[in-house]
């Protein structure tokens, strides 16, 4: 749950960027002789030991790039995570980070997503704002802690929502996975969830799914976020070199995010039709 772990945290960025400054260490010289990457063991799409996640197929595209190969310290995506790996010096790049995250520097952002409402396919449903009245008697599902929930509280639907867990032990539970299972057994009506969890397990899953992104019903609800890659402060140069890397191979990542099932949207806010997973509703 990693991205959902740190999008919950996003609404707290600009009360922490004074402790970010007075945090910043000072600079050293990032190992050359390989790609230390910190990421979680277990959390699909994004990494895992095996490899197979999305993350860790572009580490491999850095890496190569870079001439250096890559190496892990995995360490579960919950609190202490950057503390004990990327400023515990014992790694150097995380690979998925919101763009703005006072824990880190970021690379430019390399996807730009957010969250979606999810619904059966034969469900005729057409919704893109929890305001509809369509959706006044459905039955939702969310994952504790994320955005969605004020939109949920400001239209007094909590009572129709079962909640989901943040963080578990990912080793043995998905809840964004469990909760888009549930949608297709019809336990819920609608997935309130991570546009990229979302996308990848529709696709992986096969499931009978459609996705459209919330609308955030204004400015107050930030549903939208690009993510980076996350460095230590004042290592520009290590910073620029990944960012150069990335830059180089902007075709083949963009290639990797369609493969996994990526929901995305350009730097207006619109979806890009061709990345959403069975969407409806899609914006002009």
């Amino acid at each position: 749950m990693k991205t959902a772990f740190r999008l919950a945290l996003a609404a707290l960025l600009p009360l922490a960027l004074p402790a970010s400054q007075a945090l910043a260490q000072t600079a050293e010289l990032v190992s050359r002789t390989e790609l230390r990457v910190c990421a979680d063991p277990n959390d699909m799409p994004y990494s895992n030991q095996k490899g197979e996640g999305f993350e860790n197929k572009i580490a491999a595209i850095i890496g190569q790039d870079l001439k250096l190969p890559v190496s892990y310290v995995w360490f579960p995506q919950v609190m202490g995570f950057v503390r004990n790996t990327l400023r515990a010096r014992q790694c150097d790049l995380v690979m998925g980070t919101v763009a703005g995250d006072p824990l880190m520097d970021n690379t430019n952002a390399y996807y730009h997503s957010g969250y979606m409402i999810v619904t059966r396919a034969d469900a005729g449903i057409t919704a893109t704002s929890i305001g509809d009245p369509s959706l006044a008697d459905k039955r939702f599902g969310l994952v504790a802690a994320t955005p969605p929930t004020d939109l949920l509280l400001r239209h007094n639907l909590m009572a129709h929502t079962t909640s989901y867990a943040l963080t578990v032990d990912t080793r043995y539970e998905s809840p964004s996975r469990a909760m888009l299972q549930d949608l297709a057994d019809r336990k819920i009506d609608v997935a309130l969830l991570w546009g990229p969890i979302a996308g990848y397990y529709i696709k992986q899953d096969k499931l009978p799914l459609k996705a459209a992104f919330l609308d955030p019903e204004g400015d107050s609800n930030r549903l939208d976020f690009r993510i980076a890659m996350g460095v230590r402060a004042n290592e520009p140069e290590w910073r620029r070199s990944v960012d150069q890397a990335l830059q180089r191979h902007r075709a083949e990542v963009d290639k990797l995010l369609a493969d996994y099932g990526i929901p995305l949207l350009d730097e207006q806010n619109k979806p890009i039709p061709a990345s959403l997973p069975g969407a409806v509703g899609a914006k002009p």
